[in-house]
């Protein structure tokens, strides 16, 4: 069978833009770098731009590998909204978990099912939720009331949590829960810097939120390895979150590790050791290109087959969806195609993995319909 077209679910994506990004712009999206490109180069020339440029063409009516200018004006013509369902619906995802947490002029939730035609549903950034309750707050006792009702209510609606400690701070945190009076001084301290440092990076906030959304027992994804310059990737190693998996093991929140390039190794062997942790591969693929299928055969060397979850880490641009869907396919297709021949796999057991990395596991671990 060809495994690209079993059904996805994007287990960790982001919004869209609203409108039509200019070259400077839509380059901007291809990579992690805050800047320019380096003078006589540009974003386009990685893996990524020329994923974009071999995947994204054909579904606005465009030959692969056509010249950015003339797949920008093509894009013009439509219009963003247009282009962005032509892209969305030919991405063959049926199905997202948006990260709302990313703040800006990016489509929600309900503005990105309407695109897409396909459910969506919400993942709650726990800093973003700090900060969010921070901002209608004065002293730390009503901030921690507050935020321990933030917590409960989005239980109540998101299919999980994620943290981005990674960024703030680094994973390398204490694993225990802090002490309350910890908490409450560390609360204190950031809300009198404020607004001055309002991003949440105190290391005792951030373990209290990973444990307030560990408490909920809902899947908690969590940032590791690379990523823009505000982290420091030596300490994004998923190995050094092994004593706070420990720790979680008996309150059986699942953790899931996203991205980990190039620590992905590092995160199939937690996935591999420890019941409650899973693997993820987005942005991963897409930042590989052409040497996706490589880096999932290295994945698929340790991570079990029922703890590694299909996503993309789409941002601002619905071009990234379908890219990191058909490398993702079309790796998939490769490797088991590859199995299947050689006969180490059997036709049968390929065809069930797919179904379960595409979306099985991950309609599992979130508990969707």
């Amino acid at each position: 069978m060809a495994y690209g077209t079993v059904p996805l679910v994007d287990h960790h994506c982001h919004g869209v833009l609203r409108g039509d990004p200019d070259l400077a712009a839509f380059e901007s999206f291809l990579t992690e770098a805050p800047g320019p490109a380096a003078a006589g180069t540009s974003f386009l020339d990685t893996q990524l731009g020329f994923a974009v440029r071999r995947w994204c063409p054909p579904l606005l009516g465009l030959d692969p590998h056509c010249p950015p200018e003339r797949y920008l004006a093509r894009r013009r013509e439509l219009g963003a909204r247009e282009a962005t369902r032509l892209l969305l619906r030919g991405s063959g995802i049926g199905a997202y978990l948006m990260d709302t947490g990313i703040p800006g002029e990016l489509t929600g939730p309900a503005e990105l099912a309407g695109l897409s035609g396909a459910p969506v549903h919400e993942v709650v950034r726990l800093e973003r939720l700090a900060e969010l309750t921070a901002d209608r707050t004065r002293d730390a006792d009503t901030f921690l009331a507050e935020l321990a009702a933030g917590v409960r209510a989005a239980a109540a609606t998101a299919v999980g949590f994620k943290s981005v400690a990674a960024y703030r701070y680094g994973l390398d945190l204490p694993p225990e829960p802090p002490e309350l009076a910890d908490v409450r001084e560390a609360a204190a301290k950031w809300l009198k810097k404020r607004p001055v440092d309002d991003r949440v990076k105190d290391p005792v906030l951030l373990r209290h939120l990973l444990w307030s959304a560990v408490a909920t027992r809902l899947p908690l994804q969590i940032h590791t390895g690379f990523g823009d310059p505000d982290l420091r990737l030596h300490r994004c190693d998923p190995l050094l979150l092994t004593d706070f998996i420990r720790a979680t093991r008996r309150p059986g929140s699942p953790l899931i590790l996203l991205h980990g390039y190039p620590y992905h190794r590092n995160a199939a062997y937690l996935a591999h050791v420890y019941p409650h942790v899973y693997a993820d591969m987005g942005l991963t693929l897409s930042h590989t290109g052409a040497r996706a299928a490589a880096v999932l055969a290295e994945m698929l060397e340790l991570t079990p087959f029922g703890k590694l979850l299909f996503s993309t880490d789409a941002y601002g641009l619905p071009e990234l969806y379908v890219v990191g869907a058909r490398l993702f396919t079309e790796g998939l297709d490769e490797l088991l195609g590859q199995w299947t021949a050689s006969g180490a796999w059997s036709p049968a057991d390929a065809d069930r993995v797919a179904a379960l990395l595409a979306g099985g596991n991950a309609r599992r671990v979130y508990g969707l319909e």
